[in-house]
């Protein structure tokens, strides 16, 4: 089946390169573009892609914005978002990924690289690198302590469920945790999707998220 794409981004030059490089590739289509959010959530809206690229900064309405009003209202057939970044946008990193944002990748990746990040998303994982993941836990040491007031609903979790939340918040893939646990992968799998029921969360990104703000894990831990 093939993924269908939008990239919403400034830059002509971006929008052409990565649509060359996806169009190349014999499961990807890129079916449209924008110049800002404003015009990438209508267009999203109209083509009903797959996976949309999301430039970080661009004028009218920023990727920020437009990737919280996309993924809103929590629909399950909500696109897939890859936020396009740079190596001085460190900042975006954590409410990238409260908005709701799948991954990152840098604006000068591979034609590899970025193929592959598409396919991810499109798969329903999560593109984090452990860059990523230590830039999320330096923006929660620098922030301190829990922000979320509660932790009520961890108690809906057994306890090998919040061990797996754990180790996800660490940074760990699905394997290395099967590994950590001795359990097959996919029984992993299967505990992370109850995960993400059990505490209404969308992907890898928000439980990462969710796990360091009520505490369970630390900066450090």
């Amino acid at each position: 089946m093939t993924i269908r794409v939008v990239i919403v981004d400034d830059q002509g030059m971006v929008r052409s390169g990565f649509g060359v490089l996806l169009n190349a590739q014999p499961d990807i289509e890129v079916v449209g573009e924008a110049v800002n959010g404003e015009e990438g959530l209508r267009r999203v809206a109209e083509l009903r892609p797959d996976v949309v690229l999301m430039d970080v900064r661009m004028p009218v309405m920023d990727g920020l914005e437009a990737t919280r009003r996309l993924l809103a209202d929590g629909a399950g057939d909500a696109p897939k978002v890859l936020m396009l970044t740079t190596f001085d946008l460190d900042d975006y990193v954590y409410e990238a990924l409260r908005a709701g944002a799948g991954g990152f990748l840098l604006k000068d990746a591979s034609a590899t690289e970025l193929s592959d990040a598409v396919r991810i998303l499109a798969a329903g994982d999560a593109l984090l690198s452990p860059s990523i993941t230590r830039r999320l836990i330096a923006e929660f040491s620098r922030l301190g302590g829990p922000r979320a007031p509660s932790r009520k609903r961890l108690d809906e979790l057994t306890e090998r469920e919040t061990e797996v939340l754990g180790l996800v918040a660490r940074g760990l893939s699905n394997g290395e945790i099967a590994e950590r646990l001795v359990l097959a992968e996919q029984t992993v799998k299967t505990h992370f999707g109850r995960i993400l029921m059990k505490l209404e969360l969308r992907d890898r990104p928000q439980a990462i998220v969710y796990a360091y703000e009520v505490g369970l894990v630390r900066p450090g831990d």
